[in-house]
Protein backbone atom coordinates (compact mmCIF):
# COMPACT_ATOMS: atom_id res chain seq x y z
CA UNK A 1 0.00 0.00 0.00
CA UNK A 2 1.67 2.95 -1.41
CA UNK A 3 -0.27 5.54 1.09
CA UNK A 4 1.27 8.84 2.34
CA UNK A 5 1.30 8.09 6.33
CA UNK A 6 1.24 11.48 8.38
CA UNK A 7 1.16 12.21 12.29
CA UNK A 8 -2.33 12.17 14.14
CA UNK A 9 -1.46 15.62 14.96
CA UNK A 10 -0.96 16.84 11.65
CA UNK A 11 -4.51 14.74 10.38
CA UNK A 12 -6.12 16.81 12.93
CA UNK A 13 -4.76 20.25 12.33
CA UNK A 14 -5.86 19.45 8.25
CA UNK A 15 -9.18 18.46 9.59
CA UNK A 16 -10.01 21.80 11.29
CA UNK A 17 -8.62 24.06 8.53
CA UNK A 18 -10.82 22.22 5.97
CA UNK A 19 -13.87 22.15 8.21
CA UNK A 20 -12.93 26.29 9.34
CA UNK A 21 -13.04 26.47 5.37
CA UNK A 22 -16.11 24.39 4.70
CA UNK A 23 -17.78 26.54 8.04
CA UNK A 24 -16.60 29.77 6.36
CA UNK A 25 -19.05 29.05 2.90
CA UNK A 26 -22.30 28.88 5.18
CA UNK A 27 -24.85 31.63 4.87
CA UNK A 28 -27.66 31.89 7.29
CA UNK A 29 -27.18 28.08 8.53
CA UNK A 30 -27.69 27.13 4.77
CA UNK A 31 -25.42 24.55 4.15
CA UNK A 32 -23.09 25.69 1.30
CA UNK A 33 -23.10 23.84 -1.97
CA UNK A 34 -20.19 22.11 -4.78
CA UNK A 35 -20.29 25.50 -6.54
CA UNK A 36 -19.27 27.36 -3.48
CA UNK A 37 -16.23 25.44 -3.12
CA UNK A 38 -13.10 26.77 -4.46
CA UNK A 39 -10.54 23.98 -4.49
CA UNK A 40 -8.07 26.56 -4.25
CA UNK A 41 -9.21 27.25 -0.78
CA UNK A 42 -6.97 24.00 0.70
CA UNK A 43 -4.80 23.08 -2.66
CA UNK A 44 -2.36 21.06 -0.26
CA UNK A 45 -5.21 18.83 1.01
CA UNK A 46 -6.72 17.85 -2.62
CA UNK A 47 -4.50 14.28 -2.77
CA UNK A 48 -6.97 12.70 -0.26
CA UNK A 49 -10.02 14.69 -0.98
CA UNK A 50 -13.31 13.42 -2.10
CA UNK A 51 -16.40 13.97 -3.47
CA UNK A 52 -19.50 11.57 -2.83
CA UNK A 53 -22.57 11.82 -4.65
CA UNK A 54 -25.99 11.29 -2.38
CA UNK A 55 -27.99 8.90 -4.74
CA UNK A 56 -31.84 8.32 -3.50
CA UNK A 57 -34.30 5.64 -3.79
CA UNK A 58 -32.96 3.90 -2.42
CA UNK A 59 -30.56 6.01 -0.49
CA UNK A 60 -26.77 4.61 -1.16
CA UNK A 61 -23.51 6.37 -1.99
CA UNK A 62 -21.69 7.12 -5.68
CA UNK A 63 -17.33 8.52 -5.68
CA UNK A 64 -17.78 11.16 -8.04
CA UNK A 65 -14.20 12.67 -7.61
CA UNK A 66 -11.34 10.88 -5.38
CA UNK A 67 -8.07 12.88 -4.49
CA UNK A 68 -4.41 11.11 -6.30
CA UNK A 69 -3.71 9.89 -2.70
CA UNK A 70 -6.48 8.05 -2.45
CA UNK A 71 -5.46 5.46 -5.02
CA UNK A 72 -2.85 4.18 -2.81
CA UNK A 73 -4.79 3.28 -0.26
CA UNK A 74 -7.50 1.62 -1.96
CA UNK A 75 -4.91 0.43 -4.63
CA UNK A 76 -7.27 1.11 -7.48
CA UNK A 77 -9.09 4.27 -8.86
CA UNK A 78 -12.81 4.62 -6.96
CA UNK A 79 -14.05 7.26 -9.01
CA UNK A 80 -17.49 6.87 -10.18
CA UNK A 81 -17.52 3.52 -8.08
CA UNK A 82 -20.65 2.61 -5.45
CA UNK A 83 -19.47 1.90 -1.82
CA UNK A 84 -20.40 -1.57 -2.33
CA UNK A 85 -17.92 -1.67 -5.41
CA UNK A 86 -15.04 0.26 -3.42
CA UNK A 87 -15.35 -1.88 0.19
CA UNK A 88 -16.02 -5.31 1.00
CA UNK A 89 -19.35 -5.77 3.03
CA UNK A 90 -18.54 -4.92 6.80
CA UNK A 91 -16.90 -1.34 5.34
CA UNK A 92 -18.94 -0.42 3.14
CA UNK A 93 -21.81 -1.15 5.70
CA UNK A 94 -19.44 0.97 8.05
CA UNK A 95 -19.19 3.89 5.27
CA UNK A 96 -23.15 3.65 4.40
CA UNK A 97 -23.81 4.39 8.13
CA UNK A 98 -22.00 7.26 8.15
CA UNK A 99 -22.42 9.26 5.25
CA UNK A 100 -26.44 8.43 6.03
CA UNK A 101 -26.10 10.41 9.09
CA UNK A 102 -24.06 13.29 7.59
CA UNK A 103 -27.27 13.70 5.04
CA UNK A 104 -30.33 12.89 8.09
CA UNK A 105 -28.55 15.06 10.60
CA UNK A 106 -27.01 17.95 7.65
CA UNK A 107 -23.66 18.79 9.88
CA UNK A 108 -20.03 17.05 9.86
CA UNK A 109 -19.40 13.86 11.03
CA UNK A 110 -15.41 12.96 11.93
CA UNK A 111 -14.24 9.12 12.91
CA UNK A 112 -10.94 6.86 12.62
CA UNK A 113 -11.34 3.70 10.45
CA UNK A 114 -9.13 0.78 10.02
CA UNK A 115 -7.47 -0.05 6.45
CA UNK A 116 -7.91 -3.87 8.21
CA UNK A 117 -10.37 -4.55 5.53
CA UNK A 118 -7.36 -4.01 2.91
CA UNK A 119 -4.82 -6.25 4.58
CA UNK A 120 -3.13 -3.06 6.30
CA UNK A 121 -4.75 -3.52 10.19
CA UNK A 122 -1.69 -0.90 11.47
CA UNK A 123 -2.79 1.57 9.40
CA UNK A 124 -6.10 3.99 9.60
CA UNK A 125 -7.89 6.69 7.89
CA UNK A 126 -8.79 10.03 10.31
CA UNK A 127 -11.98 11.13 8.28
CA UNK A 128 -13.88 13.90 8.04
CA UNK A 129 -17.37 14.35 5.93
CA UNK A 130 -19.11 17.67 4.94
CA UNK A 131 -22.12 18.15 3.90
CA UNK A 132 -23.04 20.45 0.73
CA UNK A 133 -26.44 21.07 -0.62
CA UNK A 134 -27.50 22.63 -3.52
CA UNK A 135 -30.25 24.23 -1.96
CA UNK A 136 -28.76 24.82 1.11
CA UNK A 137 -30.63 22.26 2.57
CA UNK A 138 -31.23 19.02 1.40
CA UNK A 139 -27.56 17.22 1.44
CA UNK A 140 -26.84 15.78 -1.85
CA UNK A 141 -23.19 15.47 -1.87
CA UNK A 142 -20.23 15.16 0.98
CA UNK A 143 -17.13 16.35 1.04
CA UNK A 144 -14.41 14.20 2.44
CA UNK A 145 -10.96 14.17 3.61
CA UNK A 146 -9.26 11.82 4.83
CA UNK A 147 -5.44 11.12 6.69
CA UNK A 148 -3.73 7.97 6.89
CA UNK A 149 -2.17 7.70 10.18
CA UNK A 150 0.22 4.54 11.11
CA UNK A 151 -1.39 3.24 14.48
CA UNK A 152 1.93 3.15 15.88
CA UNK A 153 1.64 6.53 15.89
CA UNK A 154 -1.38 6.59 17.69
CA UNK A 155 -1.02 7.69 21.56
CA UNK A 156 -3.21 5.11 23.33
CA UNK A 157 -2.75 7.39 27.14
CA UNK A 158 -0.91 4.38 28.18
CA UNK A 159 2.37 4.96 29.78
CA UNK A 160 5.78 2.65 30.50
CA UNK A 161 6.46 2.71 34.54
Amino acid sequence: MAAQIGAPTAAARAHEELFAYWASLRNAGRLPSRRDVDPGGFKRLLPTVSLIDVVSDPLDFRVRLAGTGLYGVYGREITGRMLSEVYNSAAADYWRAELTKVVAERRPSVGVHSLAWRGASHLSIMWLRLPLASNGYDVDMILGYDAVVGMSQMPTGIRAA
